[in-house]
């Protein structure tokens, strides 16, 4: 049986991921069905409530305000278009609604006010609600769970070597600091990373490492497959290969069982077959909706007739966890402190991080 682990080795990870194929999948479809049921996979719709603008300098992002990509931004969404945003949604059969906003990080006042009321209206539609919105601090966090919030992103990345590679402008203890925050509340936590950024094996296997030590393990782990943007440092990067990203889901299962293992970005480029191939590896949740924040993802329509296939069903919200309840603005117990906290900002330089910022 396996059993949860905190002390996985680089080492040990690297020997998972290199293991010949069939005996990967094995073990990993054999850990999956522990732990959760093969059938059942979890539907997430991911939306842009604030997009283009951000000061990062992040290699793989199209939002960055310092390169030139061609992206449309728009200001902080309304509660309204968001609720139907979300209604949209559970028609289409998912069962949690992701809000990204390219921020750096999350500063108290209006628009702070305006994305609790979104995730309060959410919560009130009985679906799960997620935030990626930068690094927060623990009474915001606070505020975020009294509102109802399910659950909160920030990623890795890659490993924290690899890290010092695609971003400058924050560090990695930044990113830790940030999810240690969510877990002083009620919230769980979903971080994973990208692959196919130019990292070695070694790295995604430091960032797994890194992700395992965490107690608790995240309840949440993306596996992303980088989408190269024109005007990006990363924009000449090669796809990932459809193998990669099949033994970069298993070996996540393996050193994560309980946790739900996202298919992320990147599913345009795959067939259906190596989608299936990366469900019976142990992924059990997907985005679907015709974009992940700005690039594209398949249309939920052919999401669904790929489930039919598969027999796949939807995972009903609240399955893992039971659902927050929802305080309204006026009975808070938080109040906004105006915080200014210090996050870091290392000061090194990327060489392809700068050219791409001479280009536009």
């Amino acid at each position: 049986m396996n059993t949860m682990r905190h002390d996985w080795t680089k080492e040990e990870i690297i020997a998972l991921y290199n293991k010949p194929l069939m005996d990967l999948l094995y073990e990993a479809a054999s850990v999956h069905r522990q732990y959760h049921d093969p059938n059942i996979v979890q539907v997430s719709t991911l939306l842009s409530i604030k997009t283009g603008g951000c000061p990062e300098d992040c290699g793989y992002c199209p939002q960055a305000a310092r390169y030139h990509t061609d992206i449309e931004g728009n200001d902080l969404m309304s509660v309204q278009q968001v609720k139907a945003q979300a209604l949209r949604a559970k028609s289409s059969g998912s069962s949690r609604v992701c809000m990204g906003a390219a921020w750096r990080n999350v500063k108290d006042g209006p628009e702070f006010d305006q994305v609790l009321e979104m995730v309060r209206t959410i919560n009130k539609l009985d679906m799960e609600v997620c935030c990626t919105l930068g690094m927060i601090t623990e009474n915001q966090a606070k505020r975020l769970a009294e509102a109802g919030l399910y659950a909160y992103n920030h990623n890795l990345d890659t490993s924290e070597e690899y890290y010092k590679e695609v971003i400058s402008t924050r560090g990695y203890e930044d990113r830790l600091q940030t999810i240690d925050n969510v877990r002083k509340t009620n919230v769980t936590v979903c971080s994973g990373g990208i692959i196919g950024m130019g990292e070695s094996v070694e790295d995604r296997a430091g960032m797994l490492v890194a992700l395992a030590s965490l107690s608790p393990q995240p309840e949440s782990v993306p596996i992303n497959a980088l989408v190269a943007v024109e005007g990006t440092p990363m924009e000449n990067e090669k796809p990932v290969e459809i193998w990669e990203m099949i033994r970069m889901v298993a070996t996540t299962r393996i050193v994560m069982p309980q946790t739900q293992v996202r298919l992320s970005a990147g599913r345009t480029q795959m067939s259906r077959e190596g989608q299936a191939m990366c469900f019976f590896a142990g992924a059990n949740s997907i985005f679907a909706g015709d974009k992940l924040l700005t690039t594209p993802n398949p249309d939920v329509n052919e999401d669904m007739k790929m489930f039919e296939m598969l027999g796949l069903i939807p995972q009903k919200p609240f399955t893992k966890k039971s659902q927050p309840q929802t305080v309204e603005a006026h009975d808070s117990e938080y109040a906004p402190l105006g915080e200014k906290p210090k996050w870091t900002r290392p000061g090194h330089s990327i060489e392809r991080n700068l050219k791409a910022s001479g280009k536009a």
